[in-house]
């Protein structure tokens, strides 16, 4: 998926709608920009700025360019950074011909650079921006002048600056909160399809194998009536601990129930996930947790099928630990793929069971 294409009203991956609100604030800065903007090309064109007027010309163009782009293809032409150097180049030649009413535009051009792009380029164009408004205001204006314009331009941006950090601090937090469980700090199901996707689509371009496994702790319910919540939930973290323990970087660990994990594993063929999920079966069975509480798990293992949906994926991981626990829990089953698809249709492969 295309980081800025537009999200769903109700979408349920949380950094699409973060990169769904900037695309927004992307695309309002340059359609307010080229509202401003344009009226001046005749202005200066009548005032005999040619040059002023085929600079603002260019910026205007720019922006259709780019809004056109992020509407109908869902590209960000530039990356802001045309914005950017035609605003520095605009003002600071504005402000050499027009004084002070081409240095006004300095303020609003340089608030929109930490919107546009990224902190740290923001924080290295707004110091040469400053220091070329400041080596023109010295050489056009009176020296109070020039201080008044060095320090007005430098507190705008540390303004805006200290604005867009504590936004994207906040991004990033809330983006957190809203794609981990609160108890475990696995991931949640927001991003779930995406993920899956991914590894479909490593599958489908690269023959790149993937696997997956699905875990269910055994009658979880009467820990929590034998020993209280409070011990369910520690049974719960220490799972998790024991889980990434033997998990590499790359593989990612989702709580999608109260009780149940999901487990992506990149890069694995189906025989090394039922060799790993054996090992945390037997992790869990083999040493009690908090006050002796004895635990046993079941699990579901499948690897990707080439040509099949997460969907699919997912639920033929979901029979295979319904069939776990079907056959007396404490033990993995291990689906094959399916051998032929066809719609929504699938032909089961092998079963293994492990106990």
């Amino acid at each position: 998926m295309n980081e800025w294409s537009t999200p769903p009203v109700q979408a349920s991956n949380p950094t699409l709608v973060v990169l769904g609100f900037r695309r927004q604030i992307v695309y309002h800065l340059h359609f307010w920009a080229l509202i401003a903007v344009a009226p001046l090309v005749m202005v200066q064109w009548n005032q005999g700025n040619g040059l002023l007027a085929l600079l603002l010309l260019v910026f205007s163009l720019n922006a259709v360019l780019v809004m056109a782009l992020l509407h109908w293809r869902n590209l960000y032409f530039g990356r802001g950074w045309g914005f950017v150097a035609l605003a520095v180049i605009c003002s600071a030649y504005s402000t050499v011909i027009n004084g002070h009413a081409g240095l006004y535009w300095a303020y609003p051009a340089i608030a929109a650079v930490f919107f546009l792009l990224s902190l740290r380029e923001a924080c290295i164009t707004a110091i040469v921006f400053i220091a070329v408004m400041a080596v023109v205001a010295f050489n056009i204006f009176p020296e109070a002048d020039f201080w008044r314009i060095l320090f007005s331009l430098a507190l705008t941006s540390i303004f805006v600056l200290v604005f867009a950090w504590l936004v994207g601090r906040q991004q990033t937090e809330l983006t957190r909160i809203a794609t981990t469980d609160p108890l475990t700090g696995c991931l949640n199901r927001s991003q779930l399809a995406d993920i899956l996707n991914s590894q479909i689509q490593m599958r489908e371009r690269y023959e790149r194998v993937s696997s997956l496994v699905l875990m269910d702790l055994d009658h979880f319910k009467g820990i929590n009536d034998r020993w209280g919540h409070v011990a369910g939930d520690e049974v719960l973290q220490e799972v998790v601990i024991r889980i990434k323990r033997r998990l590499r970087d790359s593989d990612q660990l989702f709580r999608i129930g109260g009780e149940e994990f999901m487990i992506v594993l990149p890069e694995t063929r189906q025989k090394d996930a039922e060799t790993l999920t054996q090992q945390l079966l037997t992790s869990f069975s083999a040493g009690p947790f908090r006050e002796n509480i004895p635990i046993t798990a079941s699990a579901g293992v499948t690897e990707v099928v080439k040509g099949e949906t997460w969907s699919t994926w997912l639920n033929r991981a979901d029979q295979a630990l319904y069939a776990a626990k079907s056959q007396g829990r404490n033990r993995l089953v291990s689906m094959r793929g399916a051998a032929t698809i066809s719609g929504d249709a699938s032909k089961t492969g092998e079963m293994t069971s492990l106990p």
